[in-house]
């Protein structure tokens, strides 16, 4: 067979456990694997056993097996809080199983873990529903040890039954330190224990098939997946920013899907008949089908009822946010329209940074960008109108141009990847003509991507600001920005993902019309820098750094257990714009005397400081007066801080009133309250950014000022690159 290449994918990572994003396209009971799943597995073992496709295949053998036996249980019960040692013992004859269970489609132990994991959820909830009905103790030296993925399974039930009362305690106490009353606690705790029972309980076939294969993926290596139909559709529509529906994101909330945000522009946002936190009870298709009752519906279900081709209707059978769960119905009938995600889409402001010391008023802008999208299939139909993430950089740096602006900060922080493709073509926006990234396959032999258009779209001062969340291809962005002088990296180092994935169409070998088998995200390369190193493990290190938020043990590459190990390859010649080397003393010392003065720089570092020796504490008191005194100190913390702010003419905190913990989960609050806070999120001050378009700000100035350092960091045989006033 041969494996037809698209654009490889630098895919964005994500922590969130792997029943959280599964999706259902059936119906079908939990015996066991469908005929097209057992054909599925055997296609995706096909793949990651052959050295032609994988870049790091693996034998499915005995010891695979009881690694992907190991991942299994830990995507079921990664907080080993339903499962006993005499469970484990119990499922150990698996462990050896698992890899003829693969190769053979028949994957009958992987349904009958799961269906002891439904029977000790079941026994779990009704144990924790039954604590509710005491009252608790909380002035003891009792404690919740939260972070338990190192700890041994437990012995018995009744040490499970310890477990869980300190969970339930921990709960409880949230609760009542936000003030709500005994009853209200008891209400909201059953209700959110029988929602964890029902979401177990909804998970069906194609659930359980993705979680156990995907035990067999991540066995090969952190970053290769398998999707099913379904979320590699969406997965799909996530990379391209489009998708074809109504506008409207929906949340689970109790039995109904309310409506979380309503796109702006889109078809739900022209009706002017929904709002946010009207909840969906009835979809009808075109005009006249029938209404199909979606109450107690997966919202995942939902989603695939109310989506379809542009141009065709859909109707809606609502209950408006200001209705009670009694109150009128309501209908409206909408054209379904291609959508464009424009929240996930590059976006641009600009910093002014006020004349002091010398130094003249100077504006910054900044691009933010989310990740590096594309929209393969609308660049194959049309390759002059697509979505692009360098496309719409490249039109937000025509404007800073026109602005005339003194120069541009790329945020980058917490965009996990993208398109290959896109982070070469957006590094060719502020490099002339020259190699971006080499990529080295399976085989050994070693490409070497470049921007082969001529011109830039920005020549001029240049900064890339990234954090611990900055993965893959914001790597290799920033990696080739680094190797070439051209701009300064400023925060975090990143995140340490040097590998490329390529999706594989497991429907393409059957040739069918349908899709039935799923795809597959395979690892097929490794890349790494012009300069010859791999960003694997390493990251990329800032040129000037800010405290770290994330410790490298807790997120990142390196934490992952059979991760690629760091390696370097030739280096490749090209183009030196720049050397900052002997101006970053100068820029650190004027770093550190200005955050000295910085009051919200020095508040954000107090705040990461905290929180890393509380995350590095894994535990959390039990005991209500501990518990209230550091409450009460937060929130006089947060008290003085803003009434500093109003002091010193710093724009206010707008989330300051809503910073405490309230107890509830994202799906227990009040869906307009909850959507509206989000949306201030973005308001709130941003001393990183700040800063780094501070930094830039004083590279322009000094090497504006001094001509004999700026010969020695920016040679003058090129235009680009030139930063001196």
């Amino acid at each position: 067979m041969k494996l037809k290449r698209i654009s490889p994918l630098l895919l964005t990572f994500a922590l969130v456990s792997p029943l959280a994003l599964l999706a259902r396209a059936d119906n079908l009971p939990l015996s066991g694997p469908t005929a097209d799943q057992s054909t599925a597995s055997k296609l995706v073992y096909g793949l990651l056993s052959d050295s032609r496709y994988a870049y790091r295949p693996r034998a499915l053998d005995d010891t695979l097996s009881a690694d992907i036996f190991d991942r299994y249980l830990k995507a079921l019960d990664g907080g080993k809080q339903f499962f006993t040692a005499a469970d484990v013992a119990r499922f150990a004859p698996y462990k050896t199983e698992l890899d003829d269970a693969i190769r053979s489609g028949t994957l009958t132990p992987a349904y009958d873990i799961f269906a002891v994991y439904k029977q000790r959820v079941d026994q779990r909830v009704a144990y924790a529903r039954g604590l509710l009905k005491q009252d608790f103790d909380f002035t003891g030296d009792e404690r919740w040890y939260y972070d338990r993925e190192d700890a041994p399974w437990p012995a018995s039930d009744a040490e499970l039954d310890g477990i869980w009362k300190k969970s339930v305690m921990n709960d409880w106490l949230r609760l009542k330190l936000a003030g709500k009353k005994p009853a209200e606690i008891r209400k909201t705790l059953d209700k959110r224990y029988a929602n964890l029972l029902r979401s177990v309980n909804e998970l069906k076939s194609e659930d359980v098939f993705q979680t156990f294969l995907n035990a067999y993926t991540s066995s090969i290596d952190p970053h290769t997946d398998y999707f099913t139909p379904r979320t590699a559709e969406n997965f799909n529509q996530s990379m391209s920013l489009s998708l074809e529906g109504i506008g409207a994101v929906l949340q689970r909330q109790d039995d109904m899907v309310a409506i979380r945000e309503i796109v702006p522009g889109g078809p739900a946002d022209l009706s002017k008949k929904l709002s946010v936190g009207d909840r969906i009870v009835a979809v009808g298709q075109g005009g006249s089908g029938p209404m199909e009752d979606v109450i107690g519906w997966r919202i995942d279900d939902v989603v695939a009822k109310i989506r379809g081709k542009k141009d065709t209707l859909v109707r809606l059978e609502f209950l408006p946010v200001e209705e009670g769960v009694d109150g009128k119905h309501s209908m409206v009938t909408i054209t379904r329209d291609k959508i464009k995600l424009e929240e996930q889409a590059a976006k641009a402001e600009t910093i002014t940074l006020p004349a002091h010391d010398g130094q003249p008023e100077r504006r910054i802008g900044v691009v933010k960008l989310p990740a590096f999208y594309q929209d393969f299939e609308g660049r194959r139909r049309n390759p002059n109108d697509y979505t692009s993430a360098t496309r719409d950089v490249s039109r937000l740096l025509t404007q800073f141009k026109a602005d005339k602006v003194d120069g541009v900060v790329m945020d980058l922080r917490n965009n996990g990847g993208g398109s290959l493709d896109e982070a070469v073509e957006l590094t060719g926006l502020f490099i002339d003509k020259g190699p971006v990234v080499q990529v080295r396959e399976s085989g050994g032999r070693v490409s070497v991507n470049s921007d082969r258009h001529a011109g830039v779209a920005w020549d001029g001062p240049l900064a890339v600001l990234t954090n611990r969340g900055s993965a893959s291809a914001s790597e290799i962005f920033a990696g080739a920005i680094q190797d070439y002088g051209r701009g300064l990296i400023i925060g975090e180092t990143t995140f340490g993902k040097g590998t490329v994935q390529n999706m594989v169409d497991l429907d393409r070998w059957p040739a069918n019309e349908t899709e039935r088998f799923g795809q597959v995200k395979l690892t097929i390369a490794q890349f790494f820098r012009v300069e010859g190193g791999s960003t694997q493990h390493k990251g990329v290190v800032p040129d000037i750094a800010f405290p770290v938020s994330v410790d490298a043990t807790e997120f990142g590459e390196s934490t992952y257990d059979n991760a690629l190990p760091w390696t370097k390859i030739a280096y490749v010649p090209h183009t030196q714009y720049g050397n900052f080397a002997p101006l970053l003393p100068r820029l650190e010392a004027l770093h550190a005397s200005r955050i000295a003065q910085d009051k919200e720089f020095q508040w954000w570092s107090d705040d990461v400081a905290q929180f890393r020796a509380e995350a590095e504490k894994k535990y959390v008191s039990l005991n209500e007066a501990e518990r209230r005194a550091e409450r009460d100190k937060q929130d006089a913390k947060r008290k003085s801080r803003q009434a500093e702010r109003k002091e010193l003419g710093l724009a206010l905190d707008p989330l300051a009133d809503d910073s405490l913990d309230d107890g509830l989960g994202a799906n227990e609050r009040d869906i307009v309250k909850d959507a509206a806070r989000e949306k201030l999120a973005d308001k709130r001050p941003d001393p990183l950014l700040r800063e780094s378009a501070a930094i830039l700000g004083d590279a322009v100035q000094v090497l504006g000022e001094d001509r004999k350092l700026s010969a020695l960091v920016l040679p003058e045989s090129t235009s680009i690159g030139s930063w001196a006033d």
